[in-house]
């Protein structure tokens, strides 16, 4: 059993306690309390000491029975195949332990999870239940979180189970750290068989590249056996290299010749396919190079005329032309392109992710980006609140607008149990996104249903839009689904409502519990000039009715597979509902007054039939406006790139004379070229350097200048990536981002001396983690981590629960014990000053067994003394008193004799009385 203090520091407080004691000791000379000054002083010290302890927090360390393990199990993907063996020994080995004994299971990869609380119960573990990244093993995090599940006050032991190979972290540091804990570390290797493997080690390409030109890829291959395999190479998805090889046994190189016809960020993928493999995540690589050349625009349109791309291919473009459903998926299938035109494409057949990965390759790397009016574009396509209308310089919905058709719409919301998670997220979302489209004069109602109808939002004036989305928002799932009561119940709202256009939009993802005649719900509602448009979401719903109810509705049907389609669609019912959107008085547009423009529209522009009304955005500049000072055609700078938007659109239908007008080609290819990123570009040389948790990219400038530069680093699903860039000589700048395997776009941007705009685009890749590589077991390492920590190598799972070096200590405060001790001391001293030493001394030792005359005299001046104040006392209170005058010297008789005496008492007047209390309060007086 030992001591420990918490705050030791505060002993010191005893120094400045003692001069206080000393100080009292030499004020206080009276010799005839010398013994009762030094008691009070002993006490004084007592109490300082033990008031001064107890703020130390002191804690008794009691001995504790038992052993404390923790088992860390090593799930990485190096030794996955071990996990059945783990699972046995920690079986084993907790079948053996005494009662005493506790245990708890933890597991790591990239990081670390518990899997058994610390228990003193033995029970099986039959399979690991928590989710570890594979990826990465991290040794000292792993060591670091199975420490923490040791108590505090307990010393413990960590049985590590695994092969060595750490990925990132130090795992030396973090079993230095175990000693101070009184933790020790005990390994249990993890030897895997090494299975026939091949890697791609290094996929090599020149960072840049012209148009034409044709260029080497080298390929390094890793095998430890001789095997035939088939190397595959493709770029941008598409093959164009496959060639069967024989690998023979350590490393290869191969080499193959390739010309780069296309320009932009060009990826190359390499692959290489064997029968047998132990890690099929080590078999790709991938790498990027930039192509300089004739910029590449793509155009995209439902119909897929080709016009246009025959038109720009004129003016010496490299055009390609495809429809919404083949977009790319990847930032670098994007990339690939330095401007892309959507030519009245609806939101509806983009995703939001589409849309989001568009918008950071116009932002973040300066591409351009047009769209072109039509019936499926702007508002009418359903781009309120996207990341497309984010980019645009117009604003889809119409602001300042009065002469507006009165609207009431009803949304139908299905809340069932299947609705669940990101359907039911985003369907609300987008009926929030309705919410802002509309008026506050227009007539709106909400009602959700499941198996039976519910109205959130009762139908009228659209008073307060942000209460209204708050109860859309907060709508819970329910139960099952039942539709017609509920599309009833939205046809009975807008039946008697006097208003010009009534529409109700059904959304549901799955079949009705009852069949009724909707088709005579609907005809009746026809009658009244409402419409139904109808929204299937997944492939449980009953798509048949719902599509005949669209069509008996004179409405839409739209058949949603993926979900984040779902706020586009109701944003575009809604905005189709009103009809107000479309501007179709034939005009002449005007032109103002804009550089770039007036030179194509210096003898003026053909008559123009409609257009889509938008709201123009502050900084927008406008070369074309109609005659009520809608845009026409817009531009802007967003981001790095320029985009532009032309709300007329391609096909004649809606520009009128403009596709017979002489200038129509040049006025196409200045409204793409317009568009193309005009920056100048800076030489850099890239080097890139994985180590740790880390990647490094160093970027150096051939102009060696020390001009601020900032980059972006995206990642191939268009995510921001957290990159910190410093500069770290003249002309060469770090760029440091968290090392995570996968396909990276940077762009750097930097004033130059000129007053100008330097911007460099490339891409870099991440490989595969080291865990997708065999490297046997690391002794060394594991030989260290038992050197630090004093452990060893277990061989017999028993071995487990033997003792520990250091004895597991409990602690236990005893700071309350302390006080309360100076506490009764206290009232000790204050006892001995208050009626001093020699009576407290003889009131706690009682009436003595002697009889002298000394001690007899004593005795009775005691009761004499507890007489006058039991006299005194009752005189207070009653106003009575029962002593008699006797002189100093007389005796006092005992006690027991007075008791004898039944003497009636004698009142006193009131002066004898406080003559009386004069006297007494005068011989207290003189006895202190």
């Amino acid at each position: 059993m030992g001591v420990e203090f918490t705050y030791p520091l505060i002993l010191l407080l005893l120094i400045p306690c003692a001069g206080l004691i000393y100080f009292y000791l030499l004020k206080s000379r009276n010799q005839a309390k010398q013994k009762e000054t030094k008691v009070v002083a002993v006490l004084r010290s007592l109490i300082f000491l033990l008031i001064i302890l107890a703020l130390t927090v002191p804690q008794i360390l009691l001995p504790l029975k038992g052993s404390t393990v923790v088992f860390l199990v090593d799930r990485s993907a190096s030794v996955k195949d071990s996990e059945a063996k783990t699972l046995a020994w920690i079986e084993k080995s907790t079948e053996e332990m005494d009662k005493d004994d506790s245990f708890a299971v933890a597991a790591f990869g990239d990081s670390a999870v518990a899997e058994q609380a610390m228990t003193t119960k033995h029970s099986s573990i039959t399979q690991y239940s928590s989710k570890v990244d594979e990826d990465a093993s991290r040794l000292e995090s792993g060591i670091q979180f199975a420490s923490s599940l040791i108590p505090s006050h307990s010393s413990g032991r960590i049985v590590l189970f695994s092969d060595g190979n750490e990925t990132s972290g130090n795992a030396v540091e973090g079993a230095k750290l175990l000693k101070n804990k009184n933790i020790e570390l005990d390994v249990v290797p993890l030897i895997e068989e090494a299975g026939e493997d091949i890697a791609l080690r290094n996929l090599t390409i020149p960072p840049s590249l012209y148009q034409g030109e044709k260029t080497e890829l080298s390929l390094e291959v890793d095998s430890n056996s001789a095997k035939k395999a088939t190397v595959r190479i493709s770029l941008n998805d598409q093959e164009i290299i496959k060639k069967n090889v024989d690998v023979k046994e350590g490393s290869n190189l191969y080499t193959f010749n390739h010309t780069a016809d296309d320009t932009g960020l060009q990826v190359y993928k390499a692959e290489i396919i064997v029968e047998k493999d132990t890690f099929t995540e080590n078999n790709q690589l991938q790498a990027i190079t930039k192509v300089k050349g004739t910029p590449k625009i793509l155009i995209v349109e439902a119909e897929g005329t080709g016009r246009i791309e025959k038109i720009l291919k004129g003016s010496g473009l490299i055009v390609e032309t495809t429809v919404p459903e083949k977009l790319p998926t990847t930032l670098s299938g994007f990339l690939q392109y330095q401007s892309i035109v959507f030519n009245n494409v609806s939101a509806t057949s983009v995703s939001e992710n589409q849309m989001k990965l568009i918008e950071q390759s116009v932002k973040e790397f300066g591409n351009g980006f047009v769209m072109t009016g039509g019936e499926n574009s702007f508002g009418l396509g359903g781009y309120f609140k996207t990341p497309i209308e984010h980019l645009l310089p117009v604003d889809m919905d119409i602001k300042g607008k009065k002469e507006m058709p009165s609207l009431g719409l009803m949304i139908v919301l299905d809340r069932s149990g299947s609705m669940v998670g990101n359907k039911l997220s985003l369907a609300k979302e987008a009926a929030a996104r309705s919410v802002e489209l509309l008026r506050e004069k227009d007539t709106f109602g909400f009602i959700a249903f499941d198996d039976r109808p519910w109205e959130i939002i009762e139908a009228g004036p659209l008073t307060d839009k942000e209460e209204a989305m708050g109860k859309i928002r907060s709508l819970a799932p329910g139960g099952g689904t039942e539709i017609y009561s509920s599309l009833e119940m939205a046809y009975n709202k807008l039946m008697d409502e006097k208003l010009q256009r009534k529409h109700i939009i059904l959304l549901t993802d799955g079949q009705s519990n009852t069949s009724s005649d909707y088709e005579a719900l609907i005809e009746d509602g026809k009658e009244k000039n409402i419409t139904l448009s109808t929204v299937s979401i997944g492939s449980d719903a009953d798509k048949n009715l719902l599509e005949d109810l669209a069509e008996f509705g004179t409405g839409r049907f739209y058949d949603v597979t993926e979900a984040s389609l779902i706020p586009s669609i109701l944003s575009r019912e809604t905005v189709m509902a009103s009809r107000t959107y479309i501007e179709d008085n034939p005009f002449y547009p005007s032109i103002q007054d804009t550089p770039e423009w007036n030179g194509l529209f210096n003898d003026g522009v053909p008559k123009m039939n409609a257009y889509i009304a938008t709201t123009t955005k502050q900084r927008a500049f406008l070369p074309l406006v109609s005659e009520k000072d809608d845009p026409v055609l817009a531009q802007w700078q967003y981001g790095m790139g320029t985009t532009v938007a032309f709300t007329s659109d391609l096909s004649g239908k809606w520009s009128g004379d403009w596709p017979a007008w002489g200038k129509w080609g040049s006025f196409l290819n200045q409204l793409v070229t317009i568009t193309l990123p005009k920056f100048e570009s800076e030489p850099y040389t890239l080097t890139q350097e994985n180590s740790g948790e880390e990647t490094v990219i160093m970027l150096e400038s051939a102009s060696q200048n020390n001009l601020p530069l900032s980059a972006n680093v995206v990642s191939e699903n268009g995510q921001i990536v957290d990159a910190n860039t410093k500069l770290v000589a003249p002309g060469k700048y770090e760029i440091i981002i968290p090392k995570q395997s996968g396909m990276y776009y940077i762009s750097v941007k930097q004033e130059n001396n000129k007053g100008g705009t330097n911007l460099y685009q490339t891409g870099f890749t991440v490989p595969y983690s080291e865990e997708y590589l065999q490297q046997g077991l690391n002794k060394s390492l594991i030989k260290e981590l038992l050197a630090v920590s004093g452990g060893q190598e277990l061989k017999t799972e028993a071995q487990a629960f033997h003792d520990l070096q250091t004895t597991s200590r409990q602690k236990q405060s005893i700071s309350h014990w302390l006080l309360l001790t100076a506490f009764l001391l206290l009232f000790v001293e204050i006892t001995i000053r208050r009626f001093g030493l020699h009576r407290v001394m003889h009131l706690f030792a009682g009436i003595p067994k002697k009889t002298g005359s000394k001690s007899l005299k004593s005795a009775e001046t005691v009761k004499k003394l507890k007489t006058v104040q039991e006299a005194t006392h009752k005189t207070r209170i009653t106003g009575k008193a029962n002593l008699k005058s006797e002189s100093n010297n007389q005796s006092v008789r005992p006690v027991t004799e007075r008791r004898k005496q039944n003497q009636p008492e004698k009142k006193l007047s009131e002066s004898e009385r406080e003559s009386q209390m004069k006297r007494l309060l005068e011989a207290r007086k003189r006895k202190k």
